[in-house]
């Protein structure tokens, strides 16, 4: 963001270049990764229940496939839902971002394409994670609601493939906090010539 429009904040911002001491948006991340995996998991668990039974049988767990299935589906809407303030988060932030200049990522990007492209790919993802949602609800709902196996088999491949997008998008996250010092106080206050060990 323009350093005259931060400074117009005053006070409000602080060493990390947010109003607040901890940033939200990795936060979210960390709850949406985690809500779709859980999903998919799940989801895989239950496919594959037939086989897993008697792991269940012999430690004791009382398991249902449906039970199963339902963790999968309700797991999946949490993390359709929590993904909207993720995004939103992440763009607020970003907008207040003044990343170290000067310095070029792993993947050889500058701060500004590695922000677009964190950017561009967190509103890919809650797009594909919000049709996966759809997706199940439709497997749930209607066309499988009488079968024991609720989920198609290429449901979960693209569910997958997913974890692989989410890998590449949070490598890109990872760069702009470890790389250009986007919301890291010892990084701020590295660059003001300060002491992070006496705050």
């Amino acid at each position: 963001m323009n350093p005259d429009l931060l400074e117009q904040m005053g006070n409000q911002i602080g060493f990390n270049g947010l109003p607040y001491i901890v940033p939200i948006h990795p936060n979210l991340v960390h709850l949406t990764l985690g809500l779709f995996i859980a999903a998919i998991a799940f989801d895989i668990v239950g496919v594959l229940f037939p086989v897993e039974k008697a792991v269940f049988r012999y430690l004791a767990i009382p398991v249902t496939r449906s039970g199963l299935f339902d963790v999968g589906w309700y797991n999946l809407v949490a993390a359709a839902i929590i993904t909207f303030f993720t995004v939103a988060s992440g763009f607020y932030e970003i907008m207040l971002a003044v990343p170290v200049a000067g310095v070029r990522s792993a993947w050889g990007l500058e701060a500004l394409e590695t922000m677009l492209w964190h950017g561009v790919g967190g509103v890919f993802l809650l797009a594909l994670i919000v049709l996966m949602t759809v997706w199940r609800g439709f497997q749930r709902f209607r066309w499988r609601k009488d079968m024991a196996r609720q989920v198609q088999w290429s449901y979960l491949g693209v569910g997958l493939l997913i974890f692989l997008l989410m890998f590449l998008q949070g490598t890109l996250g990872a760069h702009l906090g470890g790389e250009f010092g986007v919301h890291v106080t010892a990084d701020q206050l590295l660059r003001l010539g300060e002491n992070p060990n006496q705050l």
